[in-house]
């Protein structure tokens, strides 16, 4: 249910960089397609999504996923996507438009912004184990990256 958030928070941020005067045309179209998701992953959670409980209660964490035929999914798709074409592409062709100092900027959140795709579309595909901590920290570390190309 969090995910829409994160994704209007760069989409805003992003479109700010990017394209200021198109930025809340972008944002709205956002905004609406996140109410959508959440509307549909509260009407129809178990159609949304699905989860297999632990052998052992109590021993290991429950692994959920989204149902791949739910328009939950369908839109989930569609904000990662946009996400990888509009941030990590967008930021990287401005990165080679700059030099200096900004060009390290743009660099740093076109690389967060793939980062932050690739792990969440590699976290649907794992199950817990070993590696989803790898995923999960290379996501953490994209916050990183998006902080230290927006710091001044």
């Amino acid at each position: 249910m969090w995910f829409p958030g994160a994704i209007l928070s760069a989409v805003y941020i992003g479109s700010e960089i990017l394209a200021p005067k198109k930025k809340w045309y972008i944002f709205s179209i956002y905004l609406v397609l996140s109410i959508l998701f959440e509307i549909f992953l509260f009407l129809d959670p178990a159609g949304s999504v699905t989860y297999v409980n632990p052998t052992v209660p109590g021993e290991d964490l429950i692994n959920d996923n989204l149902v791949e035929d739910s328009i939950v999914y369908f839109l989930a798709l569609i904000f990662l996507l946009s996400i990888i074409i509009i941030l990590g592409f967008g930021f990287l062709i401005k990165a080679i438009q700059t030099t200096g100092s900004i060009r390290k900027k743009f660099i740093l959140l076109s690389i967060g912004a793939f980062t932050y795709t690739i792990g969440g579309i590699l976290d649907g595909l794992f199950s817990p184990g070993i590696i989803l901590i790898f995923i999960r920290a290379a996501m953490i570390g994209s916050a990183w990256m998006f902080y230290y190309g927006l710091k001044d």
